[in-house]
């Protein structure tokens, strides 16, 4: 083998085989899982988020070098979820504070001026230098739409170069802003040469008058940013036009300066995209849904559906610019508040303690107590904060006070429990007791009902339960009539990807069944107006299913149509016999249904006079009625799969 061929053979060094290279990416792999436990210790309940996160910018952080264009990571999810506070976080573990831009896209960020305020100018004003990395946080993105309702075309003035940044993360210049200096500068030049021709014109014309052309501040910082000059902004105010214009040609003359680079961005996208949440949110003041059922419900939601929400506020081809890493932030579970309202108990515990030298114990009832006054699932965690400090902020101090006046030893530990009533606190030492109200006014408003309209909401509610387990094969996530939200009751049930004929018909007969166990209990003269809502529901549903769904007796989609060229057949009164004997059958069916199973329909109601709720994993054991717990994808469907099985055997030869 002659040398040439030697010399071939030989691999070249790989990059990976560098020790230093080596070194350093094992370094920042081990940093990222300390940032990641560090941080699922500071924000509960988002642990899977938190781990998605990281895979996101790992590439970017551990090696840098393999970056061409901006890294985009969108979080989406409810208020209060932590979105802002992670990305915040995140870039102070990993030492990126002081190249790390927040810009609230609603257009009240620091650096706000009207016409002039771009993404661009907040990127020049801080410490990211062009191409190298920095973080960006466009925050409440959901407020930046470029669309209406109807599709149309939103004037958006602000933040217009996003798009481009978003696109491949090279901004062009302002050439707009530079034309407009080039035509003031034009208009400068020209008007000193006709003062100077009259002057010359005119033996008797007095001195001329000074109109040498300067840049104000405003313009100034504009040529500063797209001339990427390294000069202060009072020294370039000062330039003559001679030197601005000398500047201006050069640029002109080098266009591979023009755009600047900030290719090697991380960029997080955040916000609250409501239209995800349309069905599970439909009350922000509802403080009465299981937060675990909340949490189930949100954990279905997809990308698809932040594409769907996405849609509502931008054009297509901006949503795909925002790219494919969209992370929800589920709702809390019940066990993460729990452990959010224990940690930050705890917070103030120690900080009385830091001062006092007292010690307080926070009794499992009054933890208890806060969440039941705290949580709003579809409002995140600032109501608990809030309810905390509520509870605990005032109330200790009040008691370390009361203490330290009666000679409580330093470091003597003083029991809080909740006073009888559940409406204040009580601090116990040596048979002496301090109580001290405190703002739980859920608990009363929950209790608020007479014991007549308590029986009457848990007959109707149990009537609903009892006709969805028997019909539908599975238990309601939770049943409740201690509400605070509104004055009534409620089912929650599992919402589904298809219906058959036969699902469909049988919720009309759920919907019906509250009426029916009123009917049943009560007799038809108690029966009340409450079931108004479902009457509407229920009317709706047999209409959709004779004139929508053809599952009547008709074939063609039968509607009102809301335009000429809707062609649609609109000869909708023949159905309403059809939809009044489908309503009447159904009503039967639910009577006939809680007639037969009275006892399981007692022991509901029963339970729900005594606590108020029954959640899905007690349903059958309260019951006796055999219903599953709805599975995490969904409620049940029909078997399609095996009627195609068997559908299929009878085609074999």
């Amino acid at each position: 083998m002659n040398e040439t061929e030697t010399a071939t053979a030989r691999p070249s060094t790989p990059a990976a085989a560098d020790p230093a290279l080596a070194q350093r990416m094992a370094a920042r792999q081990q940093a990222l899982g300390r940032i990641a436990a560090e941080l699922k210790e500071e924000l509960f309940g988002i642990d899977d988020v938190i781990d998605r996160v990281i895979d996101a910018v790992r590439a970017w952080w551990v090696l840098p070098e393999i970056i061409t264009r901006p890294v985009i990571v969108c979080l989406w999810g409810l208020t209060g979820t932590g979105k802002t506070q992670l990305t915040r976080r995140l870039a102070q573990k990993m030492g990126f504070y002081d190249r790390f831009v927040e810009v609230q896209m609603d257009g009240f960020s620091h650096g706000w001026d009207g016409a002039r305020a771009s993404i661009a100018a907040m990127l020049d004003d801080s410490g990211i230098a062009e191409g190298e990395p920095g973080i960006l946080l466009l925050d409440e993105f959901q407020r930046y739409r470029t669309i209406d309702d109807k599709r149309r075309d939103l004037k958006v003035e602000r933040f217009q170069d996003v798009w481009t940044l978003l696109s491949d993360g090279r901004l062009p210049p302002a050439l707009s802003a530079l034309e407009n200096i080039g035509f003031r500068l034009a208009q400068a030049q020209y008007d000193a040469a006709r003062e100077r021709e009259d002057r010359e014109d005119d033996d008797d014309a007095k001195p001329p008058r000074a109109r040498q052309f300067r840049l104000d501040a405003w313009d100034a910082r504009e040529l500063k940013r797209a001339l990427k000059l390294a000069e202060p902004l009072t020294t370039i105010m000062a330039w003559p036009p001679e030197q601005v214009q000398a500047r201006l040609h050069a640029f002109r003359r080098q266009s591979e300066r023009w755009e600047t680079d900030y290719s090697r961005l991380l960029i997080f996208v955040t916000g609250n995209l409501d239209e995800m949440y349309e069905h599970m949110a439909q009350r922000v003041q509802d403080c009465d849904t299981d937060a675990d059922i909340f949490h189930a419900m949100s954990r279905k939601l997809t990308v698809i559906d932040v594409k769907a929400a996405l849609a509502e506020r931008f054009r297509p081809e901006q949503v795909a610019r925002l790219g494919n890493q969209h992370i929800i932030y589920p709702s809390l579970s019940r066990a993460a508040y729990q452990r959010l309202i224990a940690h930050s108990a705890a917070q103030y515990v120690r900080e009385v303690q830091a001062r006092s030298g007292l010690r307080f114990a926070i009794g499992a009832p009054v933890l208890a107590a806060i969440y039941d006054n705290a949580v709003y699932p579809a409002q995140g965690t600032r109501p608990v904060f809030s309810t905390v400090h509520a509870v605990l902020g005032s109330p200790l101090v009040d008691a370390a006070l009361w203490a330290l006046e009666r000679s409580v030893p330093a470091h003597a530990t003083l029991d809080v429990t909740l006073a009888p009533g559940g409406q204040a606190l009580a601090m116990h030492w040596q048979g002496q007791t301090l109580t001290l109200p405190v703002p739980f006014d859920l608990h009363g408003l929950r209790q608020r009902a007479s014991l007549d309209l308590r029986t009457l909401l848990a007959v109707h509610e149990a009537g609903h339960g009892l006709a969805y387990a028997l019909l539908l094969g599975e238990a309601p996530q939770e049943v409740r009539i201690n509400v605070a939200s509104f004055e009534g009751g409620y089912n929650s049930f599992v919402p589904r990807k298809a219906w058959s004929r036969r699902m469909w018909r049988a919720m009309i007969c759920v919907t019906l069944a509250g009426r029916a166990a009123e009917t049943l209990v009560f007799g038809p003269e108690a029966v009340t107006t409450g079931a108004e809502h479902d009457y509407q529901q229920a009317t709706r549903d047999a209409a959709r299913a004779v004139r929508h769904h053809g599952f009547g007796q008709r074939v063609s989609r039968t509607d009102v149509a809301q335009g000429a060229d809707e062609n649609l057949n609109t000869d909708v009164a023949p159905t309403n016999a059809e939809i009044e004997t489908l309503l009447a059958a159904e009503l039967a069916r639910a009577q006939a249904l809680l007639a037969k199973h009275r006892t399981a329909l007692r022991a509901l109601v029963e339970h729900l006079l005594a606590h108020g709720s029954v959640a899905a994993a007690d349903f059958a054991r309260i019951s006796g009625i055999p219903a599953p717990v709805p599975g995490a994808q969904g409620g049940a469907l029909e078997p399609w799969h095996e009627k195609w099985q068997a559908f299929a055997a009878t085609l074999q030869p």
